[in-house]
C-alpha cells in the first residue's frame, strides 16, 4: 500500500484550492460532483489533496456541521481493495464498507471505521479508469 490522498472537508472548495495552489504549487487535476459533493483533486508530488465541498445535504455537510472544516480522511492506494478489506477483517478492524463501492474519479473505495484506526477515517483506494 501507498499514500494516495488526504480528504479535506471545506465549505468553499474553490477558495481552498486557490490557497493550496498558491501555497504548495499544487494544481487541480480533476473536478467532479459526486455523491452529494463537489470534489477537487490537487496533485502534489504523486499524492493528492481531495477537497470535499457539500453540493447537497449529505455526509460532508453533516461532517462540517459536527466538526467544521478540516481533515476528513486519509486514503491508502491498494491494487486490490477487496483483499485489503479481508486483511482488515482478519485483524479485527471494524469496517464502514463491507464491500468495495464506486468512488470519485472512477476508483473503487472502501472505508475503515475510525473506532478501529486511532480516530482516523481510513479509505482504501483502488485506482480505476479515471473519468
Amino acid at each position: 500500500m501507498a499514500f494516495d490522498h488526504v480528504g479535506i472537508a471545506t465549505t468553499d472548495g474553490a477558495d481552498l484550492a486557490a490557497t493550496f495552489e498558491a501555497l504548495f504549487d499544487a494544481s487541480v487535476v480533476h473536478e467532479e460532483t459526486f455523491d452529494g459533493m463537489a470534489v477537487r483533486f490537487l496533485e502534489l508530488d504523486g499524492g493528492y489533496f481531495e477537497l470535499l465541498e457539500p453540493a447537497e445535504d449529505g455526509t460532508i455537510a453533516r461532517f462540517l456541521d459536527r466538526r467544521g472544516p478540516g481533515i476528513h480522511h486519509v486514503a491508502l492506494r491498494t491494487d486490490d481493495v477487496g483483499a485489503a478489506l479481508d486483511r482488515a477483517r482478519n485483524v479485527g478492524v471494524e469496517l464502514v464498507d463491507e464491500e468495495p463501492r464506486p468512488g470519485a474519479w472512477g476508483h473503487e473505495v472502501a472505508f475503515l471505521h475510525p473506532k478501529s484506526t486511532g480516530g482516523v477515517l481510513v479509505e482504501y483506494v483502488q485506482r480505476g479508469e479515471r473519468t
